[in-house]
């Protein structure tokens, strides 16, 4: 005679096989952590001088917005997000801690320690512009001709003093430049929350900055006055496409297959005009959505693209 019935050994049965599910079902998710800064308007926080906590409470400019719709495909990992200084999250890089940035341009220099993927071709609110103070206006020639300056002839000059934020990426072409001209580059500081360049530029302190225009838009929204303006540079496209990367360590790579995975599964979304919609506060233009297009197109027929 049977101790138990047939029908409790079969749930039992059945709930000793599904211990191992259950088990694996309640391991934690793997962490995967995001370099954030408030760097508006290209990154910011909904809550000035907050840290955000979720991607909830990143803004919707052009890389946090960004940020924003990659995080909600990617529900495999837990999402952190890290505010540190550039000079840190290299260190802490370099030293074996992975942690993945939307903020880092791809240079020869950074690919031997970040792994890179791409993630949309720039808009044109990134191409780089010269900025002066206005009262300084009639040092810069050709500006009133309306030609783009040429950053190779300002660095040559003699009567001009620029100032740069140290560790700072400006493209293939301006970091070329840059390093060509050694001693006569203009000299660089790490800005902080209270030194600002462009109030470094305001106090006169230096003839001249590089930074986007978008940039420079929302400072003068934020602190008032028309006194700083931008001027074209004929060197001014940094990238050809932004960029995402992760350390360069195993589990680096094991991320940064993932966002990829994930920007593709973007660009084959059947409805894309509803996430180019949901990116950016403003709707891009014409000829923006265009390219965006176009680059999505290939990005859903490709492969990884990882660096």
């Amino acid at each position: 005679m049977a101790l138990f019935p047939s029908s409790l050994l079969s749930s039992l049965a059945l709930s000793l096989a599904l211990l191992p599910c259950a088990a694996r079902a309640a391991e934690p998710l793997p962490t995967l952590h995001w370099l954030v800064q408030d760097v508006p308007p290209h990154f910011s926080y909904m809550r000035p001088g907050q840290v955000p906590q979720t991607v909830e409470d990143i803004g919707q400019g052009e890389l946090d917005g960004f940020l924003r719709i990659l995080v909600r495909r990617m529900p495999q990992y837990r999402h952190v997000l890290v505010e540190m200084p550039f000079t840190r999250f290299e260190l802490q890089a370099r030293q074996g801690q992975t942690l993945c940035s939307v903020l880092h341009v791809k240079t020869p220099e950074r690919l031997g320690w970040l792994w890179f993927s791409h993630l949309y071709p720039p808009l044109f609110s990134r191409q780089l512009h010269v900025v002066v103070h206005k009262d300084r206006l009639a040092q810069f020639e050709t500006a009133v001709t309306g030609q783009p300056l040429q950053l190779a002839d300002l660095l040559q000059r003699q009567d001009l003093v620029g100032l740069l934020p140290r560790d700072r990426a400006f493209g293939p072409r301006i970091d070329a430049l840059l390093k060509q001209a050694g001693d006569g580059a203009p000299r660089t500081v790490v800005p902080n929350r209270n030194m600002h360049l462009l109030h470094m530029l305001r106090a006169r302190r230096m003839d001249f900055t590089l930074e986007y225009p978008s940039v420079v838009d929302e400072f003068l929204r934020l602190n008032g006055g028309d006194d700083l303006v931008k001027l074209p540079l004929a060197e001014g496209r940094s990238t050809q496409l932004a960029t995402v990367a992760c350390t360069r360590s195993a589990e680096g790579r094991q991320q940064i297959e993932a966002i990829d995975a994930a920007v593709r599964r973007l660009a084959q979304e059947k409805d894309r005009d509803a996430w180019l919609r949901s990116w950016r506060r403003e709707p891009l233009d014409e000829q923006d959505r265009q390219r965006v297009n176009r680059y999505m197109d290939e990005r859903a027929r490709g492969g990884p693209i990882i660096e």
